[in-house]
């Protein structure tokens, strides 16, 4: 409830990220930020993470371009989870869609919603 930024990382380090389009509200990723991955976002205004399978920090459209403008980060109640507010250039998703959120349960199918 205070005023004070204390991150709480997990055991691995690592925060949750939602990465949600500034403008238009709509939820374009999800994400782990470590503490690194956190201050480089920080300093650089566009977004950072954690990559698990890389093992390593990356930024977002590092190869694709596809970079993520960060204005503004909100901080959940147990500050064990963020949403990154941001304007992207291109693509979220390394498939190509605007967002990674780009197919809905119906059943047990998947079925992609439309852009």
């Amino acid at each position: 409830m205070g005023n004070v930024f204390q991150p709480k990382f997990d055991a691995n380090g690592l925060l949750s990220a939602i990465v949600q389009d500034s403008a238009s509200g709509e939820i374009l990723m999800f994400a782990f930020m470590d503490r690194e991955a956190l201050e480089r976002t920080r300093e650089t205004g566009k977004a950072h993470f954690h990559s698990r399978s890389r093992g390593r920090l990356w930024m977002k459209g590092e190869s694709s371009g596809n970079v993520l403008h960060v204005d503004s980060i909100l901080v959940d109640c147990d500050q064990d989870a963020l949403v990154l507010k941001v304007r992207p250039v291109g693509p979220a998703c390394h498939t190509d869609a605007r967002s990674c959120f780009y197919r809905a349960l119906e059943g047990e199918s998947l079925t992609r919603i439309a852009d």
